[in-house]
């Protein structure tokens, strides 16, 4: 077998740059280790950047998302009670988009199919070759047999614990990475939404956010350890300790309900560079990592993409080689920025253990100030809405 450019991985980003080199003529096979059921099933957050929505809307892929998603104009981050909405559209003349990322996932795998690009499921034995040549392969096993897939580039879209980051050699990339030492407890309720926008919440309680993925599907998440089980919050034990978090105003009217999924997700940052060694290039988490709280993840993946598809476009449609050279180079530029952003968002919204008075104090004042200076509110809505490409 044979093709210009294999894909491992069949998450978002592995779909995404499938749609673009499509889209460009550019052959393509995606490696999937997982059914596509799996894949569709799995929960994941759902503000999109406007460079991501963008993307999709440029690749014909938007009605849907346009007819089922939530355009948010801001957002609010609160103390307590005390409480600053950040105007994403006065600031930046810019949105944000809530629409899940397994929907994003659908409208991608629908439309691959209807392309007749070809995707192998449940691939197992994954194994990158010859990546510093000018003949890189993959092969790879499914249902007992052994295949080969000739090509000229390999895209590692197959997440931190996938194989194509180990394809590179330790001695050749750095890795940097902060473990915090909390987590969040995420629920999933049949439940209408506390706000029209997302609340993230610092209080003497602890953090928690509230989210939603439409109307009637509410998402919510408190700061948790790391350790913690979830089989140990039963339902009411979560909603209590919400409206403690939350101000007054929205634990008053909170509608509760049962879950329908609950989970403990960990807190990491964490960098690969380079993000390409040779022939294969590295695309969001199996490069980078970012914890939830800027909304960043998926987003940071599709910057990746952008780059990546660019650069390779650029190879085959206009015979240049240098935006693929360049590819680790722009693409870290931009990841490290959202890495910082959401780093600070982390700090400035979580109890820390051994955190002190002052530590509070310090998180109180950062707050207040933001809630005073519109020099800073913007640029809070400046790294939210995503940062240009």
């Amino acid at each position: 077998m044979r093709t210009q450019v294999v894909i491992v991985g069949g998450g978002p980003s592995g779909l995404l740059l499938g749609q673009h080199l499509t889209k460009a003529g550019i052959d393509n096979v995606i490696l999937e280790r997982q059914n596509k059921e799996y894949v569709l099933g799995r929960i994941r957050a759902g503000v999109l950047e406007i460079g991501t929505v963008n993307q999709l809307r440029d690749l014909g892929l938007g009605a849907r998302m346009a007819a089922e998603g939530y355009v948010h104009n801001g957002t609010v981050i609160s103390y307590n009670d005390e409480q600053i909405r950040v105007d994403f559209a006065k600031h930046t003349e810019s949105t944000v988009m809530v629409y899940g990322q397994t929907e994003v996932t659908k409208d991608l795998y629908d439309a691959r199919d209807a392309d007749g690009t070809q995707t192998i499921y449940e691939v197992d034995d994954v194994e990158i070759c010859d990546a510093k040549t000018n003949a890189p392969f993959v092969i790879f096993s499914q249902g007992g047999r052994s295949y080969r897939i000739a090509c000229d580039f390999i895209a590692g879209c197959d997440g931190f614990h996938g194989v194509s980051r180990q394809a590179i050699p330790i001695k050749a990339r750095t890795e940097f990475e902060k473990v915090y030492p909390f987590g969040w407890l995420g629920i999933l309720s049949e439940t209408p939404p506390v706000h029209h926008e997302l609340i993230y919440a610092n209080s003497d309680a602890g953090f928690a956010l509230c989210s939603m993925r439409n109307a009637g599907l509410s998402r919510y998440y408190v700061q948790c350890d790391a350790s913690d089980d979830p089989a140990r919050w039963s339902d009411q034990a979560f909603w209590d300790e919400l409206r403690r978090r939350i101000p007054e105003e929205f634990a008053d009217i909170i509608e509760t309900g049962p879950f329908i999924e609950k989970s403990i997700a960990p807190l990491r940052s964490f960098v690969c560079e380079p993000m390409q060694w040779g022939r294969l290039f590295l695309c969001g988490d199996a490069a980078h990592i970012v914890p939830p709280t800027g909304a960043k993840g998926l987003n940071t993946a599709a910057s990746d993409v952008y780059y990546l598809a660019g650069a390779l476009i650029q190879h085959y449609v206009h015979a240049d080689p240098q935006a693929v050279a360049e590819y680790s180079e722009r693409a870290l530029a931009r990841v490290w920025k959202a890495e910082r952003f959401s780093w600070w968002m982390t700090k400035l919204l979580h109890h820390f253990p051994n955190q002190t008075d002052f530590d509070s104090r310090m998180q109180q004042a950062e707050i207040a100030f933001l809630r005073t200076n519109d020099a800073a509110q913007a640029v809070l809505a400046q790294n939210y809405v995503g940062l240009p490409y």
